[in-house]
Parts: C-alpha cells; structure tokens; sequence
C-alpha cells in the first residue's frame, strides 16, 4: 500500500486518493496484489504537480504519474468518438467524482474504490456482490463503448473461473463489428492471459456464447461440429476435445507456449472435409495452414508458431509411439528432440490429448516417449559413438549414431514386453 504520508498530502490540498481496480479487486478476493493503481479525486494537474514535483509524468492522451513505483492518474471521464479501442476523448476535472470515475471502468468488480485514508470502500455498483457470487457483468452501458472489452471479459471469465450475465453478454455480441478494428498485440495480450489461467477453456467458451468466437479465432470456431469417432472420444466434436485438451496441458505445465500448442495440434480437424467424418485422416498436414493464419491474425510469436508446427505434425506419432517400430521410434525421437518443442514439450501434449483420464495417461508408460528417448540420447550419442568406432564427424557418424541407437530400441523393447 501507498505511504499514507502521501494520502495525507493530498487530503491537506484539498483533494482525495483511492486505490482503484484490480488491486482493490484482488484484496478482498486475498489474491497477490501485482499492481497498485490509485485515482486522485479534486485536484487538478497542476496542483497535483506543486505537491509532487518528483513524479514522473506519462501518457499523451492523459497524465498518469509515477511515485515510488505506483501509478497516480487524476479522477476522469471518457467519451467515445469514434469506432475501435483508442477512439475517446479524455475529461479531466478536480469536479469529477470517484463515482463518476469508477462508471468508466469496465466490469463491476474492477468498479471498487478504497479511501486511503479512511479504509472505507466505495462500490456504487454492487462490484463485491458479483466479486462473492462470481458473476463478470458490465459497470454500465458505457461498457459498449471499447470493443477490447470483449476479450478482457473473457479473460477475467476465465482468470477467476466466474460466469458472464446474459446482459453482458449481449453487449459483448453488439461489440462484435468492431473487434476487426483491435490490434493484434492487444489481442494476444489477452489471449495469453487467459491461457495462463487455470482453466483457460472458459475464454473460448465465453466468447462462443457471445457468439464473437469467429472473428480473431476462426480456426478454433472451425472445429465446432467436426465429429469425430465416438469410440476414441466420447467427449464430443473436436472443439470440445480441444477445449478439454488445453485444460489437462494447464494441470500438466505453467508454460504459455505449450498449452498454446495443445490448442492448436488438432486445428486440421477444422479443414476435414464432412463426407469423411468422424474420422479425420490427414488432419495433421491440414493443420499447418490454418495454424498460419490465426498466428497472423493475432501476433503470436514465431517461437510458439515453430513449437506449434511439431505438435500438429507429431502428435499423432506420439500417441502411437508404443506400436512404432524400433526403427521408426528412434527416428521420431531424433526429430522431435531437435525441434522448439522438443521431447518434453510434445509429451505433454500428448498426454493432454488423451482426453478420458489424465491421470492414467501419465501412468501409462506405453505413452512415455520422452523418458525413454531422453535415456538413449544420453546413453548411445556421438561422443561416445566417435570413441566407440574411431569415427570422426559426417555422414559415416550420423549413420552409425542412428544405428546404434535402433539396437539400444529393439533391446528397451525386448526388456519391457
């Protein structure tokens, strides 16, 4: 929290200070407060600057001031004047009350203002009763006025695992023209914080409702109503499998970059023709190019785009691993171990893919392809292949190496039949 000496300041000039927003929000849900954002209500600029003449001024459109590494930005109105995200002009008044301040703010439960000095909440609309029974719903009409919105909405669905109301919904849905006017890096900001969730299934989901899931994820709309065989996935189309998918990869690993491959490794199933269905033969070739253009769409980075690549080619090799030969076994390790993704990488892809019971497919040791290559590349590799052989590198030692390595597989099969 802020030094009180500065609330204090600020109350002798005339004016008052609020903590705003999330951090309000995340105190009384007892979450780690990252970022402290605080309103200063009945003081111009000006004034704000003779008592603080140290602060470091920010913003064009707007000033927010840095103090000991805490953001300050006088109490404000907005008003829309033209399409898109930055269309606003910017109302700056000491006038401007903290009420008034909050009704800017997108969802009730970042709406929240706490008095610096008192400790007194301020919630004119009713952001700690939706905060309690986990509901995201729309400060107030004013909500349609910036189409980013939408997604942070989805993304706070899906952060805190809360329910959107109808209401809101249908202002997201009305939003919908304007998404297309949204940069792609403030796309994939929320994106990736909603994979960063814990069930970040909830963001996609969110936006079908609204029926906005089509604009900037096309591909993942695709996959809706691709059949696929009861038998191998009772838990539906292949959205739903993917849905799944991408939430065993968030029980499984903290890396954004992996459960974004766990996201897209069956986009091809989204490309198969419907006659073919339910199965799907082929979908991992026709995964590439709709992996292209959602990855342009949004801005994802080329590093996840490379990783994304190998776990659409691959995972089907990697489901499969225990009926491969021994031959084809330690090609496919060979190759994956070279990738972005790498083995570990894919494993956990895979194992997320087996969408009936996660635990058991971590057991399952027909599935473990990555300990099991991990062991003979450290095992059979060049250095001890070149001592071996008196080989020295080029093709006569990769040959070899792979050789070797084919024997050490036929015999870790003979082992564990």
């Amino acid at each position: 929290m802020v030094d009180i000496e500065i609330a204090k300041k600020i109350n002798e000039a005339g004016g008052r200070l609020y903590l705003v927003g999330g951090a309000v929000r995340d105190e009384i849900l007892r979450k780690k407060i990252s970022d402290e954002d605080y309103s200063v209500v009945g003081l111009s600029e000006e004034e704000f600057i003779k008592i603080f003449p140290n602060a470091i001024a920010r913003g064009k459109n707007f000033k927010v001031f840095d103090i000991d590494k805490r953001e300050f930005a006088l109490a404000r109105k907005e008003k829309k004047t033209g399409l898109g995200h930055k269309e606003f002009e910017i109302i700056c008044d000491k006038n401007i009350s903290i009420q008034e301040d909050l009704e800017r703010r997108d969802i009730t439960i970042n709406a929240i203002a706490k008095d610096v000095l008192t400790g007194e909440t301020i919630d004119p609309y009713n952001g700690m009763k939706d905060l309690k029974n986990g509901i995201i719903r729309a400060t107030s009409s004013k909500f349609k006025e910036d189409p980013l919105r939408v997604y942070r909405v989805a993304r706070f669905a899906a952060v805190y695992g809360f329910t959107v109301d109808d209401k809101t919904i249908k202002m997201m849905n009305s939003l919908k023209e304007e998404l297309p006017l949204l940069s792609k890096e403030r796309v994939f900001i929320e994106f990736k914080k909603a994979l960063d969730a814990e069930v970040p299934s909830i963001f996609f989901e969110v936006l079908k409702k609204a029926k906005v899931l089509d604009v900037h994820f096309k591909e993942i709309y695709d996959l809706i109503g691709a059949k696929q065989p009861i038998k191998y996935h009772p838990e539906g189309d292949s959205y739903n499998h993917t849905l799944i998918a991408l939430d065993n990869s968030a029980k499984l690993t903290k890396s954004t970059e992996i459960r974004f491959c766990t996201l897209v490794h069956d986009l091809g199933k989204g490309r198969t023709p419907e006659e073919m269905y339910p199965h799907h033969y082929g979908h991992e070739e026709r995964g590439i190019e709709p992996l292209k253009f959602l990855s342009k769409r949004i801005g994802i980075p080329t590093k996840w785009i490379k990783s994304a690549k190998t776990a659409i080619l691959e995972h089907m090799k990697g489901g499969n691993f225990y009926i491969m030969t021994p031959a084809k076994k330690v090609s496919f390790i060979e190759r994956v171990d070279k990738s972005t993704l790498g083995l570990e990488g894919l494993q956990i892809v895979v194992y997320a893919d087996k969408c009936r019971n996660l635990e058991d497919n971590i057991k399952n040791k027909k599935y473990d392809f990555a300990k099991i290559g991990r062991r003979m590349l450290e095992q059979i590799n060049g250095e001890n292949i070149k001592e071996t052989y008196q080989i020295e590198t080029g093709i006569e030692l990769g040959r070899k190496l792979h050789e070797e390595r084919v024997k050490w597989m036929k015999e870790e099969v003979k082992n564990n039949e």
